[in-house]
């Protein structure tokens, strides 16, 4: 089965709670991702509140993360 993100809202600074296509409820501290670089962009708040949906979270900045990563690095909801 492919995962997919069906829902993102903002739980927080830079949390993020994440509904799945398989019906899991994740909550995720988005700020794991500052210590890679191409991910330092989104330190900004600003930046950070302007993402989107389409089967993952992605910023217009060209950035996106698999849901895979974003399950697993989810706490259950």
């Amino acid at each position: 089965m492919i995962l997919h993100v069906t829902d993102a809202r903002c739980a927080g600074e830079y949390m993020i709670d994440f509904t799945f296509s398989n019906g899991a409820r994740k909550r995720v501290d988005m700020s794991i991702l500052f210590r890679y670089p191409a991910f330092k962009v989104l330190e900004d708040k600003a930046t950070f509140m302007q993402f989107g949906l389409r089967d993952t979270i992605y910023w217009e900045v060209g950035l996106d993360i698999a849901p895979e990563f974003l399950y697993g690095h989810g706490i259950d909801i």
